[in-house]
């Protein structure tokens, strides 16, 4: 029964409300309530926090909800080996991933891993902007650039460069840049990450004889999105100029559906980065999927 419990606590933290996880579960509200009750009885602590408009973790609930996403992984990673047999994995993956990469590269390998793996499920978020890992359950993150949560478990996978580019007919209008400042009379398309405008591009270059001489250019452009596949449609029709990772434009530069700018001029690169819960074990299918990730990524070509 407890592990009942616990599972109805996360359906209510997940969905939001104690309505919308009895819908969810197919029990009346009342008895949703009894069970949180009899769960918080259990504890000796208050869990959540109720209003008539909506509900809010305690710090305990808040502690709760990470080790019971632990401790049903870890229970739903043991009956699927004793139902299937040791080789066999089997359950539940939730993984967060930038809505380009996620498209592009990562939706394909779920494709793959689920034909091996027939008896897992993948559920894929699609988010270029600040996830809360922890909070909403997911087991594999990818996230480019430096990681501010040092609790989190965090595998760097590699390198990768960021390249500015347009379309031949953004160029054929407007000129192509010769140096970093010129972007400021060009129209940048901008991405904003959570709260950060991202607008701020960085360069490096040799020039003068100066190793790697840093620049920045506060860049300025007729669209912004959080979208980084929008982002990208937008450029490729036309509209402006990007700053991307080599891996979601890396085709279209091949193809010459975009031209790459600046090349004197580099971008650092960013690390690629799979996070992952402050949780002690890691589920048998979340490390095999996170593995195949890590070699698909490794072995991508600039």
């Amino acid at each position: 029964m407890l592990i009942d419990n616990l599972k109805l606590f996360l359906q209510i933290v997940d969905k939001g409300s104690l309505v919308a996880a009895a819908r969810d579960s197919g029990l009346s509200s009342s008895r949703v309530s009894e069970r949180l009750a009899a769960l918080e009885a259990h504890f000796g602590v208050v869990l959540l926090n109720r209003t008539t408009r909506a509900i809010s973790l305690t710090e305990e609930g808040r502690a709760l909800v990470e080790g019971a996403r632990q401790l049903l992984d870890e229970v739903e990673d043991l009956e699927g080996r004793i139902r299937s047999g040791a080789q066999t994995l089997s359950g539940a993956i939730r993984v967060s991933a930038p809505c380009d990469l996620g498209r592009a590269i990562v939706a394909p390998e779920i494709d793959h891993f689920l034909l091996d793996h027939p008896a897992i499920s993948i559920e894929l978020l699609l988010s270029d902007g600040y996830v809360d890992i922890v909070g909403q359950g997911i087991d594999i993150a990818l996230r480019f650039g430096a990681i501010t949560d040092s609790s989190l478990r965090v595998r760097t996978l590699s390198q990768k460069q960021r390249i500015l580019c347009a379309s031949p007919s953004y160029l054929q209008k407007r000129g192509v840049p010769g140096k970093p400042e010129d972007l400021k009379s060009h129209n940048c398309l901008i991405m904003r990450f959570g709260e950060n405008l991202d607008n701020h591009w960085r360069f490096l270059d040799d020039c003068d004889g100066v190793r790697e001489r840093e620049q920045t250019v506060v860049v300025r452009g007729d669209r912004v999105t959080n979208d980084g596949e929008l982002a990208r449609q937008w450029c490729l029709k036309g509209a402006g100029i990007i700053l991307k990772s080599e891996l979601d434009v890396a085709r279209d530069i091949r193809a010459g559906r975009l031209v790459r700018l600046l090349e004197a001029y580099t971008p650092p690169p960013a690390p690629l980065q799979m996070l992952f819960p402050p949780s002690r074990a890691q589920p048998r299918r979340v490390a095999a999927f996170a593995d195949r990730l890590a070699i698909r990524f490794t072995a991508e070509a600039p």
